[in-house]
């Protein structure tokens, strides 16, 4: 079974983000919330605990995985990122968008996409999220925590420790979270396109994608 952490969502406990952070250095897959949906995550550089998330969503090696950042600084180590592009994001972040971008040699191949060397990069406005990262001073690697048969991520955590406390090292209550996943907006050719609308408003970056 999985260890199972109660966080306040505006205060988190500095003893249990520490352990936290602790149990994915060690190559732990960890639930958590994010200022979007619950989300699915794991050390940056450990293949193992990428190969139990591709397994648990099904995934294939076609899917951006999505490198959670605490701010700007860390993103522009991983991606590719302009004068125009990083204006357009720091107008953005946090919040709930997930960008797609041009990675960089930093970036781990497994986590790309294998035709165009992408990677999804998010900065969420969720202090659980943040306090996690600060204590793992890196990236982490995440997905939505939206299972294969479900048409919406999971967002009570007492559901997500039912379904999958047998599968995941640790289960973060911090509550619970929105049930949409978060926008997606890809900036690999210049000019944004919105390609998934979730929370965050499309409205910046063109609207809604044509149907």
């Amino acid at each position: 079974m999985s260890q199972y952490f109660h966080i306040h969502p505006d205060n988190p406990q500095s003893r249990l983000i520490r352990q936290a952070a602790e149990i994915i250095r060690n190559g732990g897959v960890v639930a958590y919330p994010t200022d979007s949906a619950y989300a699915l995550g794991c050390h940056l550089g450990d293949k193992d605990a990428l190969e139990r998330i591709r397994r648990l969503r099904q995934l294939d090696d076609k899917h951006n995985f999505t490198l959670i950042c605490r701010d700007l600084s860390e993103l522009g180590v991983y991606a590719k990122v302009d004068n125009q592009t990083f204006r357009l994001l720091k107008a953005s972040t946090p919040g709930p968008y997930t960008f797609i971008l041009h990675a960089t040699n930093e970036v781990p191949r497994r986590l790309l996409h294998p035709k165009r060397r992408t990677i999804g990069l998010r900065i969420p406005d969720h202090a659980i999220t943040q306090a996690l990262l600060e204590a793992l001073g890196e990236p982490m690697m995440s997905v939505t925590l939206m299972l294969p048969d479900d048409d919406l991520p999971l967002t009570d955590p007492e559901m997500i420790r039912d379904r999958l406390g047998k599968l995941l090292d640790l289960i973060i209550d911090g509550g619970a979270c929105n049930i949409e996943p978060t926008t997606v907006v890809s900036l690999l050719e210049g000019e944004p396109e919105v390609r998934r609308v979730g929370l965050g408003d499309p409205a910046p970056f063109g609207g809604a994608p044509e149907q």
